[in-house]
């Protein structure tokens, strides 16, 4: 993912909400979210040239996102992939912490990466630029390719955002998106400096990134209600056909 947007144990009837954005090369192939058939409990998108994902959940409760730090003068082509991490927090059965700690290097060996897991009990973030295990605190929060709520313009106002949204008891998977769905770029002399050029920052900075040949794959909402009820949806894009989205659905219980 590019932006994860969550309000954890914030909104009254659920204790988690994403509404997240992952952007990619669109020659990369992948596959939509599904449940995997070599790990049936895991709900999830598949890289399919490395193998790995950049966000899933699994019937026992266990959730994990991740985002690219931004740095490409320490870019290892080379390096693990980073979408690994996700599957193997999903596919074991550590503690969130432990699994963390027991990262080989502090996870020194992959490019820089942002990444969240846990349960609808205890979040954790963990960069391994940082190299600090955080509990994340109830709220909303953003998180794009920096460090945990970092104020990009893209982060602030889809913080700001989803915090309207949420101002009223039901939420509705359409309001998301729209969130999901902005393009607005913002101004030059708001726009980080990342190490590319001030070309890409500027294509980089909407919510919802296009170009020729980078941009928004899908868009993810999933939605843990008190009962344990999982909803998620995700819209797969297809690139240059602006306005065309392939959509999956999934609903279930957790077991614990």
């Amino acid at each position: 993912m590019c932006l994860i947007l969550f309000a954890y144990k914030h909104h009254p009837q659920y204790p988690l909400i994403i509404a997240a954005n992952r952007d990619e090369y669109y020659n990369r192939p992948s596959l939509s979210a599904t449940f995997w058939v070599d790990s049936p409990t895991i709900l999830a998108g598949k890289d399919l040239q490395q193998g790995g994902t950049w966000m899933g959940l699994t019937t026992r409760g266990r959730f994990s996102s991740l985002t690219n730090y931004r740095d490409p003068a320490r870019n290892n082509p080379q390096a693990p992939s980073r979408g690994q991490l996700v599957y193997k927090y999903l596919n074991s059965d550590v503690s969130p912490k432990d699994y963390l700690k027991g990262l080989e290097n502090g996870g020194a060996d992959f490019n820089g990466f942002n990444l969240l897991l846990g349960t609808t009990d205890s979040i954790y973030y963990y960069s391994n630029l940082e190299k600090t295990i955080r509990k994340v605190d109830k709220g909303i929060h953003g998180l794009s390719n920096s460090f945990l709520n970092v104020p990009w313009p893209k982060v602030t106002k889809g913080m700001k955002a989803l915090k309207d949204c949420l101002q009223n008891s039901t939420v509705k998977k359409e309001q998301l998106f729209k969130i999901l769905a902005d393009k607005e770029q913002p101004e030059d002399h708001e726009l980080p400096q990342t190490g590319v050029s001030l070309k890409w920052e500027r294509i980089l900075s909407p919510i919802f990134v296009e170009s020729p040949s980078y941009g928004t794959r899908c868009s993810t909402v999933l939605l843990v209600d008190h009962k344990s009820h999982v909803q998620f949806w995700e819209r797969s894009f297809t690139p240059k056909q602006q306005g065309r989205w392939s959509e999956v659905c999934y609903e279930f219980d957790i077991k614990g």
